[in-house]
């Protein structure tokens, strides 16, 4: 992987914490992610329009991955209902590398080497660090790492089936592109069933927030989908991972949330954990 497509994924990074901020402090996170959904369909469309057709080999992951983000995206709503933004998120994002890395090893033949392993161990070190062991005897202190670590399986089902299909597709732009329309659906029609109205109200200032954060989701993970076509998947997920620090400073300094050493100190073993899967894959 060459520096300008690293140095993309970390900037990936930022911009992921950064929608996944505005979600966590809106007050109807279904009608956030609505709208996000919503944004990056609607700034895909170009993409549908001007570049080719995606090879017909890669359609069914185009629909696997729509359902899995829908899943993905209920599952990350219930782990920020429950859960603090600086917990759910690290462990969200912590526990997909080893996730990618094991699956693609299955699925895509990717190899699993010596440092690759190291980097699991430091990435689940991290992640069992994060979590309040003595709160989680009482049961409801379990709900919320149980939905981030079932928020983070659901990244790492969606990044295979990505990294896979976006090989497939012939054009890993159209791929992403085809992604985002279809993904964009599915929320606002559960949105509209609860409701009885579009999530859209253009003259509210949070349905904006809302779509502006989805042309971030799609920029962020489009990148994602291009690196995966020149990087091993197991790589370009722990380098993206690096958001949980970005994710820290966020919700220490816009989203109030306290900033204690053992946080720091476990989001940091996170983060080397991701480098040197990254590193090392």
């Amino acid at each position: 992987m060459t520096l300008p497509v690293i140095a993309l994924v970390l900037a990936a990074a930022l911009l992921h914490a950064s929608w996944n901020a505005l979600l966590k402090s809106s007050q109807d996170r279904l009608a956030s992610l609505s709208l996000m959904t919503l944004g990056a369909g609607l700034g895909a469309i170009p993409l549908v329009l001007w570049r080719p057709w995606p090879q017909a080999e890669s359609w069914f992951y185009i629909l696997l991955s729509g359902l899995l983000h829908t899943g993905y995206n209920l599952f990350l709503i219930r782990a920020y209902r429950i859960g603090d933004f600086g917990q759910s998120y690290p462990i969200a994002r912590g526990s997909s590398p080893l996730l990618v890395a094991l699956g693609a090893a299955v699925f895509a033949g990717e190899q699993l080497g010596m440092y690759t392993v190291i980097g699991i161990a430091l990435v689940s070190l991290g992640i069992v660090s994060l979590a309040n062991l003595r709160a989680m005897r009482q049961r409801e202190h379990l709900s919320g790492p149980l939905a981030a670590l079932a928020t983070g399986a659901f990244i790492a089902a969606y990044t295979i089936t990505d990294g896979i299909g976006a090989r497939l597709a012939g054009d890993a732009i159209a791929y992403a592109g085809w992604l985002f329309v279809a993904d964009s659906i599915p929320l606002a029609l559960l949105y509209q069933y609860k409701h009885g109205r579009s999530p859209v109200v253009l003259s509210h200032k949070d349905s904006w927030i809302g779509l502006a954060g989805g042309m971030m989701s799609l920029l962020a993970y489009g990148i994602v989908i291009w690196a995966v076509t020149l990087a091993p998947m197991g790589m370009v997920s722990a380098l993206r991972e690096t958001s949980v620090l970005f994710a820290l400073l966020i919700g220490t300094l816009f989203l109030g949330e306290k900033l204690t050493l053992r946080r720091v100190l476990s989001c940091a073993v996170i983060a080397a954990g991701a480098i040197v899967l990254g590193a090392h894959h």
